[in-house]
């Protein structure tokens, strides 16, 4: 079975995936979880939250989850023409993805998403010969799981975070790490609760495309895309929109019903506004050549993401500019844009002429041995 052929679609979602990611990320980088987790309470900043929660949370996330799919699929191709075990690359890359992961979420950002990639990669591989067909009722099948798991967070959860009491990400590079690396696990439970069920299904859905050229113009998956939109909007917007409304405190506190299916709500909205911006994203790159420079950094997406992290606890942390705790969501929004755009930048020139970047490289050196 030929390979699809890499085109900048990929790179073009990837990037702007990440982008989506780093501005929601940068809340929980630059402000104290007991700040971040409650609603906002001035007006721009309230607007800002709301608009952050109903337009990009859980929504890239799925897309990135969607590419690592995809590329399961691409990996899996190319160990087949080398004449190599793909279960032996695939397991080395899933164990190195995981080492950085762990290292990413103590030395970086607890909030990561490698090592959980790497477990769910693991979890994937018994499916990841199966037909699209199947691949697309596991994916389905993630929705409603995916609803339950949250259910359960918000049990979990307390009604009132305790304030943080020490510098914590606001101090030291030393005492910034002390408090990632107390806060890791909390938040690791916290993340593969909310974000698991649907990254897994988005995985399934990835390798579904791959397997069917979904990436080709004019290909089936992307007519089903096109024709479903009307659909995905009238569903999808007033379903984030409460799921906004809910993270936002905008229920009367006496309504926990309401409250709580506006936050189980994002189990269906999340992946169908996803879906909108996958045909957006498809759109845009038919009618754009996408430059080199950023091409490059699509296709070094990883070093992308970690240094992301590495920018923003330089902007927050006291070893840096000192802002944590300093900039509401209305301030971060911009922020988190201009860091990302600025490590897209920065990767995309290290690696225009043909270098990998410095993850991928050491990534790439693990797999292959």
């Amino acid at each position: 079975m030929p390979i699809p052929n890499r085109n900048t679609s990929v790179d073009l979602i990837r990037l702007l995936a990440l982008i989506g990611i780093c501005i929601v990320n940068v809340v929980f980088l630059g402000l104290p979880v007991d700040v971040a987790l409650s609603p906002a309470l001035s007006g721009a900043d309230q607007i800002a939250a709301f608009l952050i929660e109903a337009l990009l949370q859980s929504k890239f996330f799925v897309l990135f989850s969607f590419l690592f799919g995809w590329g399961i699929h691409v990996q899996e191709q190319s160990a087949r023409r080398a004449g190599v075990s793909f279960a032996g690359r695939f397991g080395r890359r899933m164990f190195g993805l995981a080492a950085l992961g762990c290292l990413h979420a103590v030395l970086v950002f607890t909030g990561d998403i490698l090592l959980i990639y790497a477990l769910l990669g693991v979890l994937i591989w018994p499916l990841h010969a199966r037909s699209p067909r199947t691949l697309m009722r596991v994916a389905y099948c993630m929705v409603p799981l995916a609803a339950v798991f949250l259910v359960t967070l918000a049990v979990m959860l307390p009604q009132e975070f305790a304030p943080v009491t020490g510098p914590g990400l606001g101090g030291s590079y030393f005492q910034a790490t002390q408090a990632r690396l107390a806060d890791w696990p909390g938040t690791l439970g916290f993340l593969l609760l909310f974000q698991g069920p649907l990254a897994f299904g988005a995985f399934a859905m990835g390798l579904a495309a791959a397997k069917t050229q979904f990436f080709s113009t004019g290909s089936p998956g992307r007519a089903a895309l096109r024709r479903s939109l009307p659909w995905l909007l009238l569903a999808g917007v007033p379903l984030n929109i409460a799921y906004a409304a809910s993270m936002g405190g905008l229920f009367p506190a006496e309504q926990e019903v309401p409250q709580l299916l506006g936050f189980v709500c994002i189990a269906v909205g999340g992946p169908m506004l996803a879906a909108v911006y996958l045909h957006l994203m498809l759109t845009l790159n038919d009618r754009i050549a996408l430059p080199s420079v950023l091409v490059a950094a699509g296709q070094n997406s990883l070093s992308v993401y970690v240094l992301q992290g590495i920018l923003a606890g330089f902007v927050f942390g006291g070893y840096g500019l000192g802002l944590f705790g300093r900039i509401g969501f209305a301030g971060l929004a911009p922020v988190g844009l201009l860091i990302s755009v600025l490590a897209v930048l920065t990767i995309g020139l290290v690696t225009k002429s043909g270098k990998r970047g410095p993850l991928e490289a050491l990534l790439r050196a693990g797999t292959y041995r």
